[in-house]
């Protein structure tokens, strides 16, 4: 941790004293989450955007392991994906899926989880405060996605085919990491960890 910064995330508090394998085995169980929340998927028939639970699992990653960790998580989960292992929805992988429509909100996990681990750090994963870094997340991920992806639906048809569908998923993810967050802290504060 930086010199300033406060240890409050969760994990900070389960591993007191940070080694690199303890942060390797944090990062990999980071990566196998956002793999595993890419499976969780619905296809849509008037996007190359899936619904899936990867924006909840890098917003939960930004909160409960911190800034670098869920940020070296996303970098994990892009490499391994694009070098072929079938991570991405619908077990996917490999250079064409992170090239392709969805590869903008690929960039913009990394964003969201350096944000939300950012504050994190710094004591907003306690409470209802959490919530702004966590909607902050969501912009993050859309300024990337959105963009990108208007490359290849053309920009008359992006909100429509990248956000609009994804409103009410979203705040369904962003209440489940609120509500998720205060239940471990007060999970680990009966276990003795502060």
């Amino acid at each position: 941790m930086d010199a300033g910064i406060r240890r409050t995330t969760i994990a900070a508090a389960l591993v007191p004293r940070w080694t690199a394998a303890h942060q390797m085995a944090l990062a990999l169980a980071g990566v196998a989450l956002l793999s595993l929340s890419a499976q969780l998927r619905l296809p849509l028939p008037f996007t190359p955007v899936p619904v899936t639970g990867q924006t909840f699992a890098v917003l939960f990653l930004g909160a409960s392991l911190g800034s670098r960790l869920a940020v070296g998580s996303v970098a994990g989960y892009w490499v391994v994906g694009a070098c072929g292992m079938p991570v991405f929805n619908g077990g996917s992988g490999g250079w064409a899926i992170v090239s392709g429509p969805t590869g903008g909100y690929m960039f913009g996990f990394a964003a969201a989880a350096f944000v939300v681990g950012w504050f994190a750090e710094r004591g907003w994963d306690r409470g209802k405060g959490i919530l702004i870094p966590l909607l902050l997340g969501e912009v993050l991920i859309y300024g990337f996605g959105l963009p990108w992806l208007a490359f290849f639906v053309g920009p008359r048809h992006v909100l429509q085919s990248g956000l609009l569908p994804f409103i009410p998923g979203d705040v369904v993810k962003v209440a489940a990491v609120t509500a998720a967050l205060p239940g471990g802290w007060s999970a680990m504060e009966r276990f003795g960890h502060r």
